[in-house]
């Protein structure tokens, strides 16, 4: 669990979405809808991931009767057009999701026109971010706006962060991850004139098994927040609630 002073950020153990007590908010991103369509053209036959995640998304919604659920982003997959099947997925998608809970979007790098495919009561925010309060939101492929950077607690996607593991033997596997840090702070200063230098950064893992991952204990996070992010303050918790530590457990592997 992610305990912050006024917010109880609670990664749901063994899924990649978490769940904020406080705001009655389920919080996903990287569902990346049609991946498999892009892999089939490479010559790779994978069922659609779509039944699957609706499963666990409906459970989740079941268990935790969330009022509102945020979407952190690359809701859909293809880039630049969207395919026939793919938007006929993301309407049905949005259309059922729509019915239980309300709907809040940051769109991604791969969201572009996502609003064609969306009922009209969806909430569709800007893509540097939005706050709810105390409480921040990115995708995390640009820079926040200020105000997000004056959040208490910065919540975002777009990395697929996975932890790269090696055994003795040099044997390697990739984990899905949570990461929770803070801000460098001498960064954040060249960047914005204003920020909370107490910021609480969690990086969400991919919704979508089929996504992959960057492995954050070498590589950092993707996008822009990886300048402002303090490597030394970073924490890792595997899918299982499993700690393993911070990057100085990590430090021959960087």
């Amino acid at each position: 669990m992610i305990s912050p002073t006024s917010l109880t950020i609670r990664p749901i153990p063994q899924t990649p979405a978490l769940f904020i007590k406080e705001k009655d908010m389920l919080v996903i991103t990287d569902l990346h809808i049609g991946i498999e369509n892009e892999l089939q053209d490479q010559g790779l036959h994978v069922s659609s991931q779509l039944p699957h995640m609706w499963y666990i998304l409906k459970r989740l919604i079941d268990d935790y009767q969330p009022k509102n659920i945020v979407i952190l982003g690359d809701i859909k997959h293809s880039i630049p057009q969207t395919p026939f099947h793919e938007k006929k997925q993301l309407r049905s998608f949005f259309q059922q999701l729509n019915e239980l809970a309300t709907i809040h979007i940051i769109p991604g790098n791969h969201d572009g026109n996502i609003q064609w495919y969306l009922p009209d009561d969806v909430l569709l925010h800007e893509s540097d971010g939005v706050l709810f309060d105390t409480l921040g939101c990115v995708h995390g492929h640009r820079w926040p706006k200020e105000a997000v950077m004056n959040a208490s607690y910065l919540l975002m996607g777009h990395t697929h962060p996975t932890l790269l593991l090696q055994d003795r033997l040099k044997y390697e596997t990739y984990e899905s991850c949570w990461v929770k840090t803070g801000l460098n702070i001498e960064q954040a200063k060249e960047k914005y004139d204003s920020f909370n230098e107490e910021l609480q950064i969690i990086v969400l893992p991919a919704f979508n098994p089929l996504c992959g991952g960057m492995a954050v204990n070498k590589e950092g996070v993707m996008g822009p927040m990886n300048a402002l992010i303090d490597k030394k303050k970073s924490e890792y918790f595997l899918l299982d609630g499993s700690y393993l530590g911070t990057s100085k457990n990590f430090e021959n592997d960087l």
